[in-house]
């Protein structure tokens, strides 16, 4: 097990601040060569919070907003306000706080799974990609694969089929390991429909910072199988990219969807 997989599972352990006014938490931070905090870390961690406040209850959906870039050396505290719970659903305010002051805030919403019919439209999904298509990403400590090179100059349409397995991992922590990879790429996809600049040229060629992010967890989910994510960008646009996801399983069943907006600067913004 590589030391950035165990390091990751760490910051998953939230430790409860028990002398707080309101239910709060303590979140180490990952150990990377990074200039600033992950966002997905804190997406993870948003989602561990929730789970604790709400332990009989499954995430149903969690709205971040990241008005403010973390320091990756200073642990981050996360206050937890209740907004509602009932027997099915509950919803909960969580704020992300450093020295410097707010760096994230989240809308967490839980459901209590419940039997009830179900249908779904969506395209076929295609085998798992063979190792030829396995690609590193810096930030992810698994066996990943992918349709596109995002470091690739050329100009493509702006999406990406990406697969994904972990290790073997206890259930409990499949939702939040998925959010924190569906921050990983969405920036990078939007940049494959422009010449001359890849994900590998971010702080040089572009400027780019997450400034929302959401996730819906439609069905209980296990990361230490395939997992297809199927992405897309459709806009680009006044310093902004937008961006879109799916999470299948092999067999077909969406488990998962995620949005983000993004700041994207590029040469010629103005």
């Amino acid at each position: 097990m590589s030391d950035l997989w165990s390091d990751l599972l760490a910051c998953l352990d939230l430790r409860p601040l028990p002398h707080a006014a309101a239910p709060a938490f303590e979140g180490t931070n990952q150990r990377l060569a990074y200039h600033r905090l992950f966002g997905g870390q804190l997406l993870a961690q948003f989602v561990r919070a929730a789970q604790r406040l709400a332990p009989d209850k499954a995430v149903k959906s969690l709205h971040v907003l990241f008005p403010r870039a973390g320091r990756s050396d200073e642990p981050v505290h996360y206050e937890a306000a209740r907004v509602q719970e009932g027997n099915t659903f509950a919803t909960w305010s969580l704020t992300a706080r450093q020295s410097a002051g707010v760096i994230a805030t989240a809308a967490v919403s839980l459901h209590r799974v419940e039997p009830g019919m179900e249908h779904q439209f969506t395209a076929p999904v295609p085998v798992v990609l063979g190792p030829e298509h396995r690609v590193e990403f810096e930030l992810l400590p698994w066996e990943t694969r992918a349709s596109a090179d995002l470091d690739s100059p050329g100009v493509a349409p702006a999406e990406l089929d990406l697969w994904m397995r972990t290790p073997h991992v206890e259930a409990d922590l499949g939702p939040a390991l998925l959010a924190y990879v569906t921050d990983l790429t969405l920036i990078g996809t939007a940049l494959r429909a422009v010449d001359g600049i890849g994900q590998q040229d971010a702080g040089k060629a572009f400027t780019s910072a997450v400034t929302s992010h959401t996730v819906w967890f439609h069905r209980p989910v296990r990361v230490d199988d395939w997992l297809l994510l199927r992405q897309h960008a459709p806009l680009l646009a006044h310093g902004r990219c937008h961006g879109r996801g799916d999470v299948f399983t092999t067999d077909g069943s969406l488990v998962a969807s995620y949005a983000q907006d993004a700041l994207l600067r590029l040469p010629h913004s103005p």
